[in-house]
């Protein structure tokens, strides 16, 4: 059940979407119960930005027949909260931290990237390129050489590994995960969500207040399948798919398109250990498993 991404060797391939699990407030919850049945192999941060974000104003989620549309925002403490209150709690989990990021300059990423990959208590980077480039307009992740000269400029910056998670909101990823993989990255994550609106049925008028939101859960599973199997046959980077994961079976299906791990996201607002019954069921089906060839 090892894999490997990077550097980092992970017990298992279950890790969780960022922004889906409060690790700090569930052991609150939890206490030190968390600790010891934590359920995923490597734990992603909320996405931290430079300055501390308020997030989107409210209402902020629509429940979908198969599915969540979630208008958040990135709320975040900013890059000197994120270092002062957030990363020693997270640094006492016991898996590797993978610290989620995004700017919308390079020389934003930038700094970013350098202070959070100093600290020795993060494992690798995951970089958010879904917000527009400040000086070009371009979303970073839906333009292949926005994508590329990102990696390139960051890449000297730090030895840990740097995952690009993917936009699926574009014609076709592979070209922009090719680009990710000439530009030095370590490996890529797909898909985030799809974007989605939701109306409020008294007034017609959209419901979430930012207007708009992301699409996750079960309804994305076969365009997140479709994406993460065109990216497997356009680089050979690990990839961490995710979309859509309820059971071991689903993680599996992602597997046999070609991840390299799997990362459950919208179940975890249900079931806070969602991640280790995926990989118990996972586990259950792992000898099927193992004639795959996985790369």
């Amino acid at each position: 059940m090892s894999v490997r991404i990077g550097s980092l060797e992970l017990e298992h391939p279950v890790l969780n979407g960022s922004g889906t699990f409060d690790a700090i407030a569930a052991r609150q919850v939890f206490g030190d119960a968390l600790l010891e049945r934590f359920p995923f192999a490597a734990f992603v941060s909320k996405t931290i930005t430079l300055e501390p974000r308020a997030g989107n104003p409210p209402p902020r989620l629509w429940e979908t027949p198969s599915g969540m549309i979630n208008s958040i925002g990135l709320p975040n403490k900013g890059l000197e909260g994120f270092l002062a209150h957030d990363l020693p709690q997270l640094a006492e989990l016991p898996v590797p931290l993978i610290v989620s990021v995004m700017a919308t300059s390079r020389d934003d990423f930038a700094r970013l990237v350098g202070a959070v990959s100093e600290r020795e208590e993060v494992a690798a980077l995951e970089l958010n390129v879904s917000c527009p480039n400040v000086k070009s307009g371009l979303i970073v992740g839906a333009e292949p050489a926005e994508t590329r000269a990102l990696c390139e400029a960051l890449r000297p910056l730090t030895d840990k590994p740097l995952i690009v998670k993917l936009t699926p909101n574009v014609a076709d990823p592979a070209p922009v995960a090719r680009a990710a993989e000439e530009g030095g990255a370590d490996a890529v994550s797909l898909i985030n969500t799809l974007r989605a609106t939701a109306l409020d049925p008294r007034t017609g008028e959209p419901w979430l207040g930012a207007g708009s939101g992301g699409l996750s859960g079960a309804a994305v599973k076969p365009v997140a399948l479709d994406q993460v199997r065109r990216v497997r046959a356009a680089v050979s980077l690990p990839i961490i798919g995710m979309g859509g994961i309820e059971s071991g079976a689903d993680a599996l299906d992602f597997l046999r398109c070609g991840a390299t791990a799997v990362a459950v996201g919208t179940a975890n607002f249900r079931d806070p250990l969602a991640g280790e019954r995926v990989r118990a069921e996972l586990e259950a089906l792992s000898e099927p498993a193992r004639s795959l060839d996985l790369k």
